[in-house]
């Protein structure tokens, strides 16, 4: 029986970086609800944004290293994240933008990325670069995601407290006007892109189907790399 993997290829190698740390925050001011057709939150602009969710501002100075490297092979760039642990490992998720990636796909992009990054220089002490697709059960990090997985179950988790909560779960309903629309047990709901610190799909049969399709249909299903995996949660 084929199982499957949060992460559909995997290659990483160690290197020797610098890291400049920047942080950057803001704090939730006054916001408001408003009942009608869907209820809408109000909260400060964030500073810094760009249309990818990261959750640091060395996550957004490395996306923005190498994302036109990555674009630049043909794939695009779906999360980046500085992981500290027992080692620092730096981790990309990459696609092709019609889908279906595979190892010699993250290869490739790794030994690019690695050259940037040694030019660039942004990541102190040594660490490991893994480079992966986004799987299965992946995270919706741009405003496109939204769109393209409309009807599916997601976990939302915003950077500050909305209406006393940071977690949202349910089906989305696409986007409008710059809003992620997710409909929970109270109703429809309208987040704003830059509120999010992450996103993910829910694993379920129904998307395990069709990604099991897409990915046979493009010819990209082995089982080498098909095993589940998910240790990365955003928790209830």
């Amino acid at each position: 029986m084929v199982s499957f993997s949060k992460r559909a290829c995997y290659f990483q190698h160690a290197l020797l970086y610098r890291h400049q740390q920047r942080s950057l925050g803001s704090k939730l001011g006054n916001h408001r609800i408003f009942d009608g057709p869907r209820a809408r939150f109000f909260v400060p602009e964030r500073l810094d944004m760009s249309d990818l969710i990261a959750s640091s501002a060395i996550d957004r100075r490395l996306a923005d290293i190498v994302t036109p490297v990555i674009d630049g092979l043909g794939y695009e760039l779906v999360r980046i994240r500085l992981m500290s642990g027992k080692r620092i490992t730096l981790q990309i998720m990459a696609d092709r933008p019609e889908g279906g990636i595979v190892v010699d796909d993250c290869a490739k992009i790794s030994l690019a990325v690695s050259a940037v990054l040694d030019v660039e220089d942004p990541i102190e002490d040594e660490y490991a670069l893994e480079v992966s697709s986004p799987g299965i059960d992946r995270p919706l990090t741009r405003l496109k995601d939204f769109e393209t997985f409309n009807g599916y179950q997601v976990k939302l988790l915003t950077h500050d407290l909305i209406e006393g909560r940071k977690r949202f779960a349910g089906e989305l309903r696409g986007v409008e006007d710059g809003e992620i629309l997710i409909e929970i047990p109270e109703g429809t709901i309208g987040l704003q892109f830059d509120w999010l610190a992450e996103a993910k799909l829910v694993l379920t049969d129904e998307l395990i189907a069709e990604s099991l399709k897409a990915r046979k249909d493009a010819g990209v299903i082995t089982e080498e790399f098909d095993e589940v995996d998910t240790s990365e949660t955003i928790e209830d």
